[in-house]
């Protein structure tokens, strides 16, 4: 078996995402198998637990409350909502319920109490339970990891030279910071970034660069293509080519042998025939349900009936990593530290995010 790397250079990275189609195609096929089960494919559960209403100002997100789009925003959900809706899920076939809550970081509180009870309870069904809640310290994540949770979702976005291209109300470095804090406990990451927001090809390859660093890689490495939303700062960036979400998926199982590569956002521009290219370029997991967070995706039967054509199983929970034990709260190692970490709030704007800023300001007035 190959052996995993973490000093490739973005032009090594560069070089095997240009090569020939079918050349790539294959050596990522050929990857896949060295790894993984071709046939078996992780199907995930997105539940947007608190929509609306951030703080930051990324330019791909409908959910900055600083844009004016047509998302409708809710607090946070009951655990027996989430609980409702892991319950469907886990009947459709979705072995991970992964809850994102529209937060810049987690705030010691009430509201993280609750999330710590939802991820309690989703592990007691016997489902791997993952969250998105912006970023953490150290300690948060020691109390989520007590919880039970299985993952932590924290997206570098984009490479480190287009980053300030993008988001200007956090650094890059908060993305790696949270990422480390995760890893100081046993709860795998789940890391990757969004294709499509103006980046070039070397971008591309610099974000797979920095998830190839991390040691060990991220569990899962979801590729997403940008959903280009009106109102936002991105709205009129055109739809990805499925040729290049297809080197893109190639390029990260090579690079990432051992991660699951998860196809995410973007699924509803690629055709049945599209998608099943990405499966054979080592894509393993997926984002199943009508919708991520705020965007649209494939009902969930019509992703079963895809796997029934492509003879694809889909994948059974804690077949990568065992089941953590839920603490309860009131037996709980690690408390509350009130703590109020200094995130990076970098200085400089970005001209596009302030126009839609503006722009949205006018419209609400």
């Amino acid at each position: 078996m190959d052996a995993i790397r973490h000093d490739w250079t973005k032009e090594e990275i560069l070089a095997i995402h240009n090569k020939p189609f079918m050349e790539l195609l294959y050596e990522a096929a050929t990857m896949h198998r060295k790894y993984h089960d071709p046939n078996t494919v992780q199907v995930s559960t997105l539940i947007s637990i608190k929509t609306g209403g951030c703080s930051e100002d990324c330019g791909y997100c409908p959910q900055a409350a600083r844009y004016h789009t047509k998302i409708e925003g809710n607090d946070l959900m009951t655990v027996n909502q989430v609980k409702a809706h892991a319950l469907r899920a886990k009947e459709g076939g979705s072995s991970r319920i992964c809850m994102g809550a529209a937060w810049r970081n987690v705030k010691d509180g009430a509201d993280f109490d609750q999330v710590l009870e939802m991820v309690r309870t989703i592990n007691k069904l016997d489902m791997e339970v993952c969250c998105t809640l912006g970023m953490v310290t150290e300690n948060q994540a020691k109390r989520l990891a007590e919880a039970g949770l299985y993952a932590y979702n924290h997206n570098i976005d984009t490479s480190e030279d287009y980053y300030d291209d993008v988001i200007s109300t956090r650094a890059f470095k908060d993305r790696i910071d949270t990422i480390e804090n995760v890893r100081k406990t046993n709860v795998t990451v789940c890391s990757g970034g969004i294709i499509g927001m103006g980046e070039t090809l070397e971008d591309r390859a610099g974000m797979l660069e920095t998830l190839t660093r991390f040691s060990p890689h991220p569990e899962s490495v979801p590729i997403n293509a940008l959903v280009a939303v009106e109102g936002t700062p991105l709205e009129d960036q055109p739809p990805v080519n499925i040729f290049e979400m297809v080197r893109m998926v190639a390029t990260a199982r090579i690079v990432l042998p051992d991660s699951q590569v998860r196809l995410s956002a973007g699924r509803t521009q690629m055709s049945k025939e599209g998608q099943a290219m990405c499966f054979f370029a080592g894509a393993n997991s997926i984002f199943a349900g009508d919708k991520l967070l705020t965007t649209p995706n494939p009902d969930i039967n019509e992703d079963m009936a895809l796997f029934k054509s492509l003879g694809l199983n889909t994948q059974k929970p804690f077949f990568k990593h065992e089941q953590r034990e839920s603490v309860e709260a009131e037996n709980s190692k690690y408390q509350a530290l009130g703590e109020k970490p200094k995130w990076t709030r970098p200085d400089h704007t970005i001209e596009r995010n302030e126009q839609k800023k503006q722009e949205a300001k006018e419209l609400e007035s």
